[in-house]
């Protein structure tokens, strides 16, 4: 096969959506705690635990959407001790967000270890499984690329429509946004700056998690160290190649996707003639690229990072 070849195929998108279904989640939730005015560095953290929190649950008896619904809960819980610490406590949100990553990682593995203490390998659950819609699955070329995916990848997708709806079209999204921006002018307009947001950091550490969670019951049957890989990193960056919108974040979760779907592929082309770590470090390279090209002209969020004490003026 032509390496050209690779990218008119069905099965390489379809691999590419995969790979881009826990970046959809946590660009989303990344992007949700930003335009609140919250910089979320604990998204790496709350991804393990979502991940832990969702196998381990299944793993115990629960059915699948209870432990996607549990590793939000999580992931939900880690976003509320950073929106604490940052919002009314006004600590810094770089070190708190890396002390929840440290923390919830660290959880994590503490409580694989100690429910599993003598398993060498992770047991395996039954996952999600790929659900063929009937007529579209059957459309040609897209329809194994779209409509033969789990049902985790189809709820990513539907929650950038709903999350780009309550942000634009709801009075809740502009008071959002406006936190993130001005948040005296929602003060004076009666509103509380320190609830819209936590609860935006909340919402979005909830979503991260669910990102986490698709990775123990999607992509995988089991929990591993180093599973997430530095995945919540990659979606920081892509909420700012997003400039902080819904519809740029799926683009960059997709081209990332697909950036990495095309190594791995290329792998097989032409891995003899070059180390696979050149392969590894491809999709990073190009979304640094990426990021650079458009992060000057980002339309960021004016009080993200600023700490804000009620009656500030």
């Amino acid at each position: 096969m032509e390496i050209l070849d690779i990218l008119l195929t069905a099965n390489f998108w379809a691999a590419a959506i995969r790979i881009a279904t826990p970046l959809i989640f946590g660009v989303l939730g990344a992007l949700v705690c930003e335009r609140a005015g919250v910089l979320n560095l604990g998204i790496e953290g709350i991804f393990t635990a979502g991940a832990m929190a969702g196998w381990m649950a299944v793993w115990a008896g629960a059915d699948l959407w209870t432990g996607v619904a549990i590793a939000a809960g999580a992931g939900a819980l880690f976003g509320l001790l950073h929106a604490i610490l940052t919002v009314p406590l006004g600590l810094s949100q770089h070190v708190s967000g890396i002390g929840v990553t440290l923390l919830a990682s660290s959880l994590s593995y503490f409580i694989y270890r100690t429910a599993l203490p003598d398993v060498t390998s992770p047991p395996r659950i039954e996952p999600f499984r790929p659900v063929e819609i009937p007529v579209l699955s059957e459309l040609p070329f897209i329809g194994p690329v779209l409509f033969q995916q789990t049902p985790l990848t189809l709820l990513a997708f539907a929650m950038v429509g709903v999350v780009a709806f309550v942000l634009y079209r709801t009075p809740l999204g502009l008071a959002i946004r406006a936190v993130g921006d001005n948040p005296a002018s929602v003060e004076a307009q009666g509103l509380s700056v320190y609830g819209l947001r936590i609860g935006a950091v909340m919402a979005g550490s909830a979503l991260m998690a669910m990102g986490g969670a698709f990775l123990t019951m999607s992509a995988f049957d089991a929990f591993f160290f180093g599973m997430v890989n530095g995945r919540g990193w990659i979606c920081i960056a892509l909420t700012v190649f997003a400039s902080w919108r819904p519809g740029k974040a799926l683009l960059g979760a997709l081209l990332f996707g697909a950036f990495d779907a095309f190594q791995v592929r290329l792998q097989t082309e032409v891995g003899a003639f070059l180390p696979s770590q050149v392969f590894l470090m491809l999709p990073y390279l190009l979304s640094i690229a990426a990021l650079v090209a458009v992060a000057r002209k980002a339309d960021y969020p004016r009080a993200m990072l600023t700490p804000w004490f009620k009656g500030q003026r």
